[in-house]
């Protein structure tokens, strides 16, 4: 049984040591590839000897070796590239430059892609040019496959350039060539002003050169530079938005994200804040696949990038050949500028969706570019004097909820008396507190929804104010970029969620707030907590201390906006409760309310015959 069994170890052995033999010879045999660059080389060195054997007299040295050289890479790149070898003429490293007022461009002949895009008007945080592209933080490529079996990318290749004007525009050819009259072309047209060129992508002659049984793919990468002073609060508004099926749009979100597969595809835009590159097409990507990966691991540490984007489309091809109409935009997130394209590209301006995006678009956009438009003012002002004209919009609603609390503060001596007389019946004292609120024409739920309908309003210059790129570098007071944190102190170390600054803006919102919480919240606190009610005396002091750390690298602008209107509540909330209402008189109305018959709604008549019900039946069971 041992020999035996020492038999098959051994079979098994040599079966194992001869596979890997096998492997390895197969491993370490020359590929196709290489006997041909092999084949090639040898036909140039013997076309070479035939020459100098023949006119051993005639040529100089050098223009052999120069010859021999370029043959010899002409060879290796037809062994490599197959008909794109014949690209393999143009220079490699060489880039061209055009330009517009507004945007500077660098185009590589390398891969015919954008590699440097420069803002001539915008600086960053530290007084640098703002690029959205250099350096290889960015790549745009088509992945295809020729007749032939090759799989190429555009990013290897070499492409030749061809400057021109069209009227008062500029035309940049990139063609890849096969031959003179058969390529692959990239076409970028600027125009005098604009962000946005003209950008198309088509092919000719290569119907019997391009593999059509397997789409090409385009594949457009950025690693989005900092142009900040913070780059978390930066990073917060930095994204990828697209556009999909006809009209709507989606984002990434703020992690690491891969999107699904998205049907019909006509915009993708790569936004770091307050600059954003966009891909447009008039033929929409029959699919699209989208990844988000965060950079910003450690502030102190991670301070070159924000985000790295992706985004992967099919190009189809028609007859053979691939024809995309494009458009690129390098260029300010300014909701104005994204607008007047008419492509729906104000989608990529995070105002907030349904009615908050709405009351930003039509009322405070536009409210705001009215102020500014004078010229007259400076941006804080502009912040200031919008914010006065919305609480004096609001000041109704501010007065109806305090009037509900005036009511609430008249009746609490009537509900101490209930709560005293019912204290062992809780149903008992529900109904007849209910009838007291009917009887007096108050309600405790009248001063919350006045506070509720102003959350949109809150809620929409929450999102407009870190959005408005009329913001962004402009001063005011001690805060050098509204758009930005302010500072009046610098800390040698770092708190957690605070960071290594003292915001002054943020100090001076949470103050106001604080005595704005103790206007409405006191009356209440004079009341003994309830059981499963919030402790509202810890809500005064928790909320101010939040909105402290929160702010803190917040934009300036929404802090000064949060300051200033909470000090204009607490002005109009001293009126109200001064001069405008009278306790008494108050007392009085509510007196009279009692004694006149209240015809109850069908649904207060309904809750009170249940609770009658239910009290009755309690009754019953003891």
């Amino acid at each position: 049984m041992e020999n035996k069994k020492f038999d098959l170890n051994s079979l098994i052995g040599f079966i194992l040591i001869g596979g890997i033999l096998i492997w390895m010879l197969y491993r370490n045999a020359p590929t196709e590839e290489e006997l041909q660059e092999k084949a090639t080389t040898e036909q140039v060195e013997k076309a070479n000897e035939t020459n100098e054997v023949a006119t051993p007299t005639t040529v100089d040295s050098t223009q052999v070796a120069t010859t021999e050289t370029d043959s010899i890479k002409q060879a290796r790149a037809n062994a490599q590239l197959g008909s794109f070898g014949y690209s393999n003429q143009y220079d490699n490293g060489t880039v061209t430059t055009f330009e517009n007022d507004v945007l500077f461009l660098k185009v590589a002949n390398k891969g015919g892609q954008i590699v440097e895009a420069k803002m001539k008007n915008f600086k960053t945080y530290d007084s640098i040019p703002v690029h959205l592209i250099k350096d290889n933080n960015a790549s745009f490529n088509i992945n295809f496959k020729t007749s032939d079996n090759r799989t190429l990318n555009t990013e290897n290749l070499a492409f030749e350039p061809t400057l021109s004007k069209s009227g008062d525009n500029q035309v940049l050819s990139m063609k890849l060539k096969v031959s003179n009259s058969e390529y692959l072309e990239y076409r970028y047209e600027l125009k005098p002003g604009e962000y946005m060129l003209d950008f198309s992508i088509n092919s000719k002659g290569l119907e019997n050169v391009l593999n059509t049984s397997e789409a090409a793919v385009l594949n457009w990468k950025l690693k989005g530079y900092r142009h900040a002073k913070s780059i978390s609060y930066e990073n917060r508004y930095t994204e990828a938005i697209y556009e999909y099926e006809d009209g709507k749009d989606d984002y990434l979100g703020q992690q690491d994200f891969t999107d699904d597969e998205e049907e019909d595809v006509t915009y993708v835009a790569f936004k770091q804040h307050f600059f954003t590159s966009i891909l447009l097409t008039d033929t929409p990507f029959k699919t699209g696949k989208f990844t988000s990966k965060n950079l910003v691991e450690d502030e102190d540490i991670d301070t070159v990038y924000t985000k790295e984007f992706t985004a992967q489309f099919p190009l189809e091809t028609k007859g053979g050949e691939i024809d995309y109409n494009m458009n690129w935009y390098y260029g300010p997130s300014d909701y104005k500028i994204l607008n007047d394209y008419d492509r729906n590209l104000d989608e990529v301006i995070p105002l907030g969706w349904g009615i908050f995006g709405w009351i930003n678009r039509y009322v405070f956009i536009p409210f705001f570019a009215f102020i500014t438009s004078f010229g007259v003012v400076s941006y804080g002002v502009a912040i200031i004097i919008m914010t006065i004209v919305v609480r004096i919009v609001l000041s109704p609603v501010t007065y109806k909820s305090y009037l509900s609390q005036a009511k609430m503060k008249v009746l609490k001596p009537e509900i101490n008396e209930l709560n005293e007389k019912y204290k062992d019946n809780p149903m008992k004292k529900q109904q007849e507190t209910m009838k007291l609120y009917s009887k007096a024409g108050a309600s405790p739920m009248s001063g919350c929804l006045p506070a509720l309908m102003q959350l949109p309003v809150f809620y929409a210059l929450f999102q407009f104010f870190p959005s408005a790129f009329q913001l962004r570098q402009k001063s005011f007071l001690w805060a050098d970029d509204l758009s930005s944190y302010d500072t009046i102190a610098e800390l040698p170390f770092s708190i957690p969620f605070y960071g290594d600054h003292v915001s002054l803006f943020p100090i001076l919102a949470s103050v106001a707030i604080f005595f704005y919480m103790t206007m409405t919240t006191g009356q209440t606190m004079q009341q003994n907590s309830q059981p499963g009610m919030p402790n509202m005396k810890f809500i005064m002091y928790l909320s101010p201390l939040l909105m402290l750390f929160f702010f803190n690298n917040y934009a300036s602008g929404l802090s000064l906006y949060y300051f200033i209107s909470n000090l204009i509540t607490i002005g109009i909330m001293l009126v109200i409760k001064n001069v405008i209402i009278d306790e008494d008189k108050i007392h009085a109305k509510i007196e009279a309310n009692k004694k006149k018959p209240k015809k109850q709604n069908r649904f207060s008549k309904k809750m009170q015959e249940m609770m009658e019900q239910a009290e009755a039946q309690k009754n019953a069971k003891k």
